[in-house]
């Protein structure tokens, strides 16, 4: 059985780095809330919309960097991906006021597009096939260790010093971890020209258009609770930025163990059970916190549980859509699954930043639910139209 280098190991540390950077930047809005909406006096709800328009720029840029782009190796595309990010996170320190804001976000996005698709594809290529399915988890642990320390330590860096010194230093780690990238992931795999005729071509496909769809939903529910933790823990539990960080840090543990468990699960279960499994556990539990008397101590509790099930979800999207791709499709099929992920993030939280001040907290539990549902429907159908599509294939490689 293949077995994953000492070398390849180094690469996929890199590039879980850089996964582990752009999420802290991108997500560390919703930690930070407070700290963003006090230093250029807006409402959290404004805030939370700079959330949505990172994620609605990172859904269009990802395609179409591409669409434009596609054709350069792989590794090209990400360090002028991290050099955009960390422009455009100098930028956000340095902002005026809420349009630069808006167009600091913009840039963010743009930069995020050439790499979040990127890293995944570069990180499963580095490997024997055998082993994509570990190297997928290994680059997306970057984003767990995000929800683990980066997305925790932004909180309470912009408590202490300001979202504005938050944002200097997502610029300046930004750039340490591009080096990092060019100095250890071989520069190997290329990249293929996509047309935007093969964009249309695989969204006209049921088998992918339903599982982007999966993934449009889960990161919708989600990011529809997670986006305004911090003013739910402050409006629903009379928590302070300690309890917010706690929170933060609560879910990233548990994250961290979701995805380090489901790495090894990967090679046991299917990824439609592990997704299955994850969104089941997912409603159940965000149920039980509705449900639940309002204390700190027990919602604590509660997010171990909804933190472990939101890391079983992300790898083992990201393993499906690998596995039912062809070769040809990958790379636009992944620019495809983060752009609906992103897209997905950016919906949620806008339609939380418009649910909160009309229903408060059981309003977001309730469209999170919602969302989810929707996010297994689209799982079912998406495996009525595989089946059909997969016996297709082989019949025709039987031939």
């Amino acid at each position: 059985m293949a077995t994953i280098t000492t070398s390849q190991r180094r690469a996929l540390r890199a590039l879980s780095i850089a996964y582990f950077v752009q999420a802290t930047g991108a997500l560390s809005v919703a930690g930070s809330l407070p700290a963003i909406s006090a230093a250029w006096q807006l409402t959290d709800a404004q805030s939370a919309r700079l959330l949505s328009i990172f994620g609605l720029t990172f859904a269009l840029a990802a395609p179409l960097v591409q669409v434009l782009f596609g054709h350069l190796r792989r590794r090209q595309l990400v360090l002028a991906g991290i050099g955009l990010f960390g422009l455009g996170a100098f930028a956000f320190a340095l902002s005026p006021a809420y349009g630069a804001l808006v167009a600091s976000r913009i840039l963010m996005g743009v930069g995020a597009g050439f790499i979040g698709p990127v890293l995944v594809a570069l990180g499963s290529e580095l490997v024997h096939e055998q082993q994509r399915g570990r190297a997928i988890g290994m680059v997306l642990l970057g984003v767990s260790m995000a929800s683990l320390a980066g997305i925790p330590l932004a909180a309470w860096i912009a408590s202490l010093w300001g979202a504005r010194t938050l944002f200097a230093l997502v610029g300046l780690v930004s750039l340490l971890s591009g080096l990092n990238v060019l100095l250890t992931v071989p520069d190997k795999s290329a990249g293929s020209r996509i047309r935007l005729s093969e964009i249309a071509g695989v969204l006209s496909e049921g088998k992918y258009l339903t599982a982007f769809l999966v993934v449009f939903f889960i990161t919708s529910g989600v990011y529809s609770f997670y986006s305004f933790i911090a003013p739910l823990i402050r409006d629903t539990y009379a928590g302070g930025t300690h309890a917010v960080s706690a929170a933060l840090a609560v879910l990233g543990i548990a994250g961290v163990l979701g995805n380090l468990w489901v790495t090894r699960a990967a090679a046991r279960f299917s990824a439609e059970k592990l997704l299955l499994s994850g969104m089941t556990l997912l409603i159940l539990d965000t149920v039980l916190i509705v449900l639940l008397p309002k204390t700190l101590g027990l919602l604590l509790t509660a997010l171990v549980f909804w933190a472990f099930a939101t890391d079983l979800l992300w790898p083992s999207q990201q393993r499906r859509i690998v596995e039912l791709s062809s070769v040809r499709h990958r790379g636009i099929a992944l620019a495809l699954t983060s752009a609906f992920m992103f897209g997905g993030i950016g919906f949620g939280s806008a339609v939380a930043s418009w649910i909160y001040p009309l229903t408060g907290f059981y309003g977001l539990a309730g469209i999170s639910v919602a969302f989810i549902v929707l996010a297994l429907l689209s799982l079912r159908l998406s495996e009525k139209f595989r089946k059909p599509a997969a016996i297709a294939e082989f019949c025709k490689n039987g031939v």
